[in-house]
């Protein structure tokens, strides 16, 4: 009897401590987590551009946290970091149903990979322009967060595991994270928002002389609006701009230096969603003003977008420019500077038809074409679908100020060229008329990049937030500082037949709960009640146990 006794005290010892081995060895690599957090989440876009929906219409998620690797994703918040967030992946979590997507953005975007960021944009291009109910949120990487993907990435990891070790983690050391959306309150739709165009003028000498229009848009585009910032497309575009304005303000100062050209300067709102603020501008300037720069000769369209990297330059025209035309003229100039100042720089003209069947227009100067206005848009791009041209990866990692400062220098003296005719004047290719104190300065251009870049551009926040507010007040205060007849132009939609439908709770307050599973609460029952069955035989067969003990005990000494 002894020996039995021994042999089942010595087992369940053995068995206890397995377990607590067992539990330690799974949680050898969990990091410590507070039992509930709470997060900012920014939901994916939602609108509707000509009746068409796009982006996601879900906003409410109450889900257990999965990772993008586990199997089972139904009624799951799916996490993932930039490299997990692939079409397919993102397709396989709408295939399974899943509860949510949530994509956490790390704040260092510079240590990324470019080849991550290319996918992501791919990916984030891609889905933008669907329409699911899934809801999709961005959140800012943080140690917390970090904690519960590397749990979840550990929890898929463990299916490849023994059946054993899958049960113990499961009824041990297995722990679920609950994410919720504390709002449960309905999406609101408003077009009640407005688009604002800003203009200014620096006239030129002579009688009847012709009008260069520069113009860029403004506003920023990408998964979710609160994290659009920009960058390349098209903050490069506007401080392109405000470089030039104050370049040739200082020409146009001395009269003597006046060239026979009026140029209009203008930054346009509404451009990444069909160049809406660019027709109303043009309605309003062709169709309803008794007297605009837009009526008389116009030489050509100047369009930037995206000038903030690359070596390749690309202008986009909708119908080549006939020989002897001014816009001839100027591609010349173009052609002139880039081959003997920055001949490492590919220059290429890039030919699309307009096509009216399309809902949308693919350049800023599509827009003025349609008006029988000749013009060109320049990018360091090629396609206008590229994916660059709208995500939250645009940020200032993607910037490289000496490529902006290149393209700035040669689109100054490439204009410069053309508006003093210096090719016909004898003046030498290779001649640098900005320099000195009047060079483009990329110290400029960085500052104004960081403006740019200081608060999100989407659309639908520009009219309502103070920051984005304050933005638009301070370019006009920019542009009145070197250009004259600065004019805000302030465009409400047609709320019977609005151009874009936005949506609110793009900014949702988040929940994180730290919960055990209910295999937890089974193992734990099981547990105490062994334990009051070993302490009820202990009780009740305490007087032989002690006995059988104590025998043990002195025939061991002898």
């Amino acid at each position: 009897m002894s020996v039995v006794v021994s042999m089942w005290l010595r087992a369940v010892a053995a068995t206890a401590l397995s377990l607590l081995l067992t539990a330690q060895h799974l949680h050898a690599s969990a990091l410590s987590a507070v039992s509930s957090y709470e997060f900012k989440g920014f939901r994916m876009q939602q609108y509707l551009l000509q009746q068409d929906r796009h982006g996601c219409r879900g906003a409410i998620v109450m889900a257990e946290a999965r990772s993008s690797d586990h199997p089972a994703l139904t009624r799951r918040c799916v996490i993932m970091k930039l490299p997990d967030f692939t079409l397919d992946r993102y397709e396989e979590a709408q295939r399974q149903n899943a509860a949510a997507v949530l994509i956490l953005l790390p704040s260092n975007l510079s240590s990324v990979p470019q080849e991550v960021i290319q996918s992501f944009m791919e990916t984030e291009a891609e889905v933008l322009q669907r329409d699911a109910m899934m809801p999709l949120y961005v959140v800012p990487e943080d140690e917390q967060l970090l904690h519960v993907y590397e749990e979840v990435k550990q929890d898929a990891a463990t299916r490849a595991s023994s059946i054993l070790v899958r049960v113990l983690r499961s009824m041990v050391t297995a722990t679920a994270f609950q994410i919720l959306v504390s709002n449960s309150s309905p999406i609101k739709p408003f077009t009640d928002n407005t688009i604002i165009t800003l203009e200014g003028v620096l006239p030129g000498v002579g009688e009847d002389p012709q009008t260069i229009v520069i113009t860029a848009h403004y506003d920023s585009f990408g998964l979710a609006p609160w994290l659009s910032y920009g960058a390349d497309s098209n903050g490069s575009g506007v401080a392109i701009l405000l470089e030039l304005a104050r370049l040739f303000q200082r020409l146009y100062t001395d009269p003597r230096s006046r060239a026979p050209y009026h140029i209009l300067f203008s930054l346009t709102g509404g451009g990444k969603y069909n160049f809406l603020g660019t027709k109303r501008w043009l309605e309003e300037n062709m169709d309803h003003a008794e007297s605009s720069l837009l009526h008389d000769n116009v030489a050509f369209v100047l369009c930037l977008d995206t000038l903030a990297n690359g070596d390749d330059l690309y202008l986009h025209v909708s119908r080549p420019p006939k020989p002897g035309s001014p816009q001839h003229d100027f591609i010349y100039q173009l052609e002139q500077v880039i081959a003997s100042r920055f001949p490492w720089v590919r220059f290429d003209m890039v030919h699309k038809k307009i096509n009216l069947g399309e809902p949308t227009v693919a350049w800023e100067h599509e827009r003025y074409a349609m008006r029988r206005i000749p013009g060109f848009t320049l990018s360091h791009l090629e396609d206008p679908k590229s994916e660059r041209r709208g995500s939250i990866l645009d940020t200032m990692s993607q910037v490289d100020t000496r490529r902006l400062k290149r393209n700035a220098i040669i689109i100054a003296e490439s204009l410069a060229r053309f508006m003093y005719n210096l090719s016909d004047k004898g003046s030498p290719k290779e001649i640098q008329l900005f320099r000195g104190q009047m060079e483009v300065q990329d110290s400029r251009l960085s500052a104004l990049m960081s403006f740019l870049t200081s608060a999100p551009r989407a659309t639908q926040l520009m009219d309502k937030e103070t920051a984005q507010n304050l933005m638009i007040a301070t370019l006009e205060q920019e542009l009145k500082q070197h250009v004259q007849q600065v004019y805000r132009h302030t465009f409400k939609q047609d709320r019977k037949d609005p151009d874009m439908t936005f949506y609110d709770q793009m900014n949702q307050p988040m929940m994180m709960y730290r919960v055990k599973p209910a295999a937890f609460d089974l193992f734990l029952g099981g547990c105490i009640a062994a334990y009051l069955g070993i302490m009820y035989f202990a009780v009740q067969n305490f007087g032989g146990i002690y006995s059988k003990l104590k025998m043990a005990m002195k025939s061991k000494h002898q």
